[in-house]
């Protein structure tokens, strides 16, 4: 049972790396779309803590 929090923990972290990411290369480009992908991963971020 432990394992599955474990896994989508795993997961979880996985999406808000490569969110952090695509924010990053989109602040070059286009801000809005930035902030937007920096909220996306602070909401994955929470979802994270809530599984601690």
């Amino acid at each position: 049972m432990f394992g599955l929090f474990k896994n989508k923990k795993q997961k979880l972290e996985n999406q808000h790396k490569k969110t952090l990411e695509m924010a990053f290369q989109q602040s070059k480009i286009d801000r809005q779309k930035s902030d937007a992908l920096y909220a996306e991963a602070e909401a994955i971020l929470k979802e994270i803590e809530k599984l601690d």
